[in-house]
């Protein structure tokens, strides 16, 4: 029964019997018998659903091999059948070599039965690059983090700690390193107590290595053709050895009505939170231009920098592109500036940090037949230009117009005052994201004035600067001048942008000579190492700033990050690349009266 060779560089080939088989192992994706009937019975039952859904607001379940998605698609299925009100799942699953929508939607249609909950998980198919990729399943209260990466690197990555575990590697005979000690012992160090696992294996190997990392183990009747399937469980703290958890915040407010405090507010309420944002009245940040860039930092050294604006970038369009009306334009054009810029754009699009073809080079004459200008490029088919505004209402709601001069602490939570000591807003927990304006942090103003004018417009290109597209005409920029915090518009600053483009751009800066623009300024903040804080003070106060010129590409993940972090849940964003956002770095005071 040969199998028919593999498409594009597929991990899978399809046997003569119709099943799919790896290309890698040797194994099929699922039971000749019956795939479903054997993940319902060894995975779900095994781990003790749908009755230990009912232990929290907040189930998690992690998976050694996502593989067509089958488990997981099931476990969808009986989730939105048998979960608790308010509940809320959260899937952790490791693929090193992930399949492609199209090869599991032929997979998953041997089972019509799964319905809405295997096309819920194709309409929102993760991708292939390295790293972590969060997936929101909306219509099942569940989002799913998938780390493609290598099993140890994952688990090692990630922050979370599963109450269920689905052990589902190819054969420990034919993938043996799936099943190895190191492996199983970062399972227990990554499960809640209490936790349950299950496996269709019972080899020796596996047993042992459960046992080695502190689980009991018990042998249950086997699905199919295999006499046997095998259970784990940690116990459960006894009384002295349990912790006190403290009480779920129900109430978040956000100071900041910007990008970050914007996303903050669309990941407090996405795990169910009330949310309030208050902004100043007369602040300003770049969030309030007609248009703006959704791009990564581009590395050339591939390294954890890379791997955090990668992620960030990927997940942020996702959800700008989920948004009604958001985007105006897509994929941008990075111009080389240097003669170095040809080999680092040929680096970046080597790296499998992004999607395969979202980064492509182009020639000097590829670039001139597109703009006109004669230089190398790197194409970034994914990057987006945004309107900010419909993102920040979106994500905000109704926004509190009131300046906070002060938090103070009480046993009923935070309150917030204004300059006249009167009560803004009390909540549960506070979140500081008012960019240069947050006080207690380690942050450097750099003021960026852009320009724009309307019936002109152009494909989104950066050089240095900038030039994309608005609704109406075109925008273009920025200045950056650091340590000024002045927001006047300033006509000699038009000026500044026009010689800029120029430089990138020259036919289409001589167009615009002499013509009269329209212009903002906004305050950006920054750091002195220009890495973001994202971390959570002693005294329990949230903080998203120092976004730099990135705020629109780092602040959904960010935020998905600090409300993971406060509501003690899963992060998205793997522990190396957490770990060097948070504010210890700067010695951030522990409380502070001020904001």
């Amino acid at each position: 029964m040969d199998p028919a060779a593999p498409q594009d560089g597929s991990p899978l080939v399809w046997r003569e019997d119709g099943l799919p088989q790896s290309s890698l192992y040797g194994d099929v994706y699922f039971s000749s018998v019956d795939g479903l009937a054997e993940t319902r019975a060894v995975f779900l039952a095994g781990c003790g659903l749908p009755e230990r859904f009912a232990e929290g607001r907040d189930f998690v379940v992690g998976e050694l091999g996502f593989g067509s998605g089958l488990n997981i698609a099931a476990l969808l299925d009986l989730w939105r059948r048998e979960k608790p009100p308010e509940g809320r799942l959260h899937i952790f699953s490791i693929e090193a070599h992930p399949l492609a929508r199209d090869e599991a939607a032929r997979i998953l249609a041997h089972w019509p039965e799964l319905g809405a909950a295997a096309q819920g998980l194709l309409d929102h198919w993760p991708g292939r690059a390295r790293g972590f990729h969060r997936i929101d399943l909306p219509g099942f209260d569940a989002v799913l983090d998938l780390a493609v990466m290598d099993v140890v690197e994952a688990l090692e990555a990630w922050d979370g700690a599963a109450d269920a575990w689905f052990l589902d590697g190819f054969s420990p005979a034919l993938n043996p390193a799936m099943w190895r000690d190191e492996v199983l012992a970062a399972v227990a160090r990554r499960s809640a107590p209490g936790a349950r696992a299950a496996t269709f294996t019972v080899a020796g190997a596996v047993r042992r290595g459960l046992q080695a990392a502190g689980f009991e183990i018990a042998k249950r009747p086997g699905f199919g053709r295999k006499r046997e399937r095998l259970e784990a469980w940690l116990l459960p703290p006894g009384e002295k050895d349990a912790r006190e958890v403290a009480p779920r915040p129900e109430t978040l407010a956000i100071v900041g009505g910007g990008i970050a405090g914007a996303s903050l507010a669309r990941a407090a309420r996405a795990e169910g939170l009330a949310v309030t944002v208050i902004d100043d009245p007369d602040g300003v940040s770049a969030s309030g231009n007609p248009a703006a860039l959704v791009t990564p930092a581009l590395d050339a050294g591939g390294g954890p920098r890379a791997a955090l604006y990668a992620q960030a970038f990927a997940r942020a369009v996702a959800l700008y592109e989920a948004e009604p009306g958001v985007v105006i334009a897509r994929e941008v054009l990075q111009l080389a500036t240097t003669e170095r810029d040809a080999g680092r754009f040929a680096k970046v699009a080597e790296q499998d940090l992004f999607e395969p073809g979202a980064m492509t080079v182009l020639s000097p004459d590829q670039t001139a037949a597109r703009l006109g200008a004669e230089v190398p490029a790197l194409a970034m088919a994914a990057s987006l230009v945004i309107e900010p505004p419909v993102v920040t209402t979106a994500w905000c709601g109704d926004i509190v117009r009131r300046r906070v001069a002060r938090l103070e602490r009480g046993e009923d939570g935070w309150r917030l005052l204004d300059e006249d000591g009167a009560l803004i807003v009390r909540a549960d927990r506070v979140a500081l994201a008012g960019g240069a304006t947050t006080d207690g942090v380690a942050l450097r103003p750099v003021r960026g004035q852009a320009s724009w004018i309307d019936g002109l417009s152009t494909a989104p290109v950066a050089f240095g600067g900038y030039a994309i597209p608005t609704r109406s005409g075109l925008l273009f920029g920025a200045t950056h001048d650091r340590d000024e915090t002045a927001v006047d518009v300033r006509p000699e600053d038009h000026g500044r942008n026009l010689d800029t483009l120029a430089k990138g751009l020259p036919a289409l800066a001589g167009r615009l000579a002499g013509k009269t623009f329209e212009g903002r300024a906004a305050i950006r903040a920054t750091t002195p190492d220009r890495t973001p804080l994202a971390g959570i003070r002693a005294d329990g106060v949230l903080v998203l700033t120092g976004l730099g010129s990135r705020g629109f590409c780092l602040a959904p993940l960010l935020a998905e990050h600090l409300v993971a972090r406060m509501l003690d849940l899963p992060s998205p964003l793997p522990r190396h690349l957490s770990h060097p956002l948070d504010l210890a770095r700067f010695d951030s005071p522990g409380a502070s009266a001020g904001v």
